[in-house]
């Protein structure tokens, strides 16, 4: 019986494994077939490769920047503007939903202004940040921040508030204190809340930067996109784009695999 059940383990395993092949072959096979259909496209007049470029152009554009020296300028610019608003802004947004969790007469006071906090289009405050900071990085960085906060904040409260009540009912009838509570029972239930927290903090700081490089910059991704469309480079704006998803995939996955070890 025993031979038997291990044996139906290992079949499940070797599905688990080849599904998860299947997978990732899919993957490449999408990415791969969509780059080709942009280019067969282009070459055969199905759109206008000039408002549309093609992968060629894109990677001409690419090798162009980098044989200018520009390319990883304006790379690190805007990778060091969207780390720091994701680190800054998770930060806050974590401190901020612990904090709120621990005194529930201050966040059922701001909670509406929370809600309205989320809501608003935080590319109004722009230029109100650009008179209060100054026309440069930290500007954009605070852009950053502000919209990733809010929603860490947000996310991290809920996921709290959602802990059951009878496990924090046994802990007090145990004689634990509320910081007791909190890492014993709160935070671990919590654990996935904070990684979807962190996957949706990161596209977040990438719309922040991107948002205030729009306004203000002089060096960036965004910057490109916006200068490429004033002079009509469409494919240093399509080249932009192309880096930008492929950063903005790496760091989305740094997350994931953060979330992998902590579940082991």
């Amino acid at each position: 019986m025993n031979d038997r059940a291990s044996f139906q383990h290992l079949e499940y395993l070797k599905r688990l494994k080849r599904r998860e092949r299947l997978i990732r072959f899919m993957r490449v096979f999408v990415l791969i077939f969509v780059i080709a259909l942009w280019e067969i496209g282009a070459r055969i007049g199905w759109f206008d490769p000039f408002i549309m470029s093609s992968p060629a152009r894109v990677l001409n554009t690419i090798i162009n920047l980098y044989n200018e020296g520009t390319l990883f300028l304006h790379i690190g610019t805007t990778l060091y503007e969207t780390v720091m608003g994701f680190i800054i802004g998770t930060g806050i947004g974590i401190f901020l939903a612990i904090l709120l969790w621990w005194l529930p007469l201050i966040e059922r006071i701001l909670d509406p202004y929370l809600v309205v906090l989320n809501a608003l289009p935080k590319i109004a405050l722009g230029p109100i940040l650009i008179v209060w900071i100054g026309a440069g990085m930290g500007s954009i960085i605070v852009m950053a921040v502000l919209i990733s906060f809010v929603v860490t904040t947000v996310s991290m409260l809920s996921g709290f508030m959602e802990t059951t009540e009878e496990k924090q009912l046994l802990m007090r009838t145990l004689g634990a204190n509320k910081w007791q509570i909190f890492q014993k029972v709160v935070l671990p239930a919590s654990i996935p809340t904070m990684i979807s927290a962190l996957k949706i903090s990161v596209g977040m700081s990438w719309v922040g930067v991107i948002v205030g490089e729009y306004l203000v910059s002089q060096a960036g991704l965004g910057y490109l996109i916006v200068y490429g469309g004033q002079v009509f480079k469409l494919d240093l704006v399509m080249a932009s784009i192309v880096v930008l998803c492929v950063l903005a995939a790496l760091m989305y996955y740094a997350v994931a695999m953060l979330e992998k070890k902590v579940k082991k």
